[in-house]
């Protein structure tokens, strides 16, 4: 039987975020988002898992920071579920009771790949995670109509966008893509 524990807070420069910051925690993401290598097969994401409560930091990530075609939020819930020691669908189990998730781009509701969606692995952890704040509407460049806000908002789950950092996060987000002319 795998012992589980309770994620803490992990140390990364971002102590001096207050509480209900967003657009720094969008900030945050958006600098991880760069890390992500360029590829015309998808956008670079950045993400941040944040305990509200508590105003930690329990996980980060970027698209393809872990092996195989990973989104960024999926990178997050990787990461939180090896620290605490359970799978990934069991995250929900471990998490505080009060989670904000920051993404750059809109969680995808659809992965061509085959993959589990992101807003599906978001409502897999259940209703630990209280609110999922967004940089951008994702752009219908791969998949149209992406439902993740209805999804969430459904499932009781806050969606907000914040707003002021569209250009820079969709310059980062496609880069490596062709630009039409």
């Amino acid at each position: 039987m795998m012992k589980t524990t309770t994620p803490q807070a992990i140390d990364i420069p971002a102590g001096d975020i207050q509480a209900g910051d967003h657009q720094s925690y969008m900030k945050l993401a958006l600098s991880l988002a760069t890390e992500s290598p360029p590829k015309p097969t998808n956008y670079r994401v950045g993400a941040v898992v944040v305990d509200v409560a508590t105003n930690k930091i329990l996980a980060t990530g970027y698209t393809l920071e872990l092996p195989g075609n990973t989104h960024a939020e999926q990178c997050c819930f990787e990461k939180l579920a090896e620290k605490s020691g359970v799978s990934a669908d069991r995250l929900g189990e471990v998490l505080p009771d009060n989670v904000a998730l920051y993404t750059t781009v809109e969680p995808c509701s659809q992965r061509l790949s085959g993959n589990l969606p992101c807003v599906d692995r978001i409502l897999a952890i259940g209703s630990k995670i209280k609110t999922v704040y967004v940089g951008v509407y994702e752009p219908d460049k791969f998949v149209n109509d992406n439902s993740s806000k209805q999804k969430l908002k459904e499932a009781g789950i806050g969606f907000v966008h914040i707003a002021g950092l569209e250009k820079d996060i969709l310059e980062v987000a496609t880069a490596g893509h062709e630009r039409s002319g």
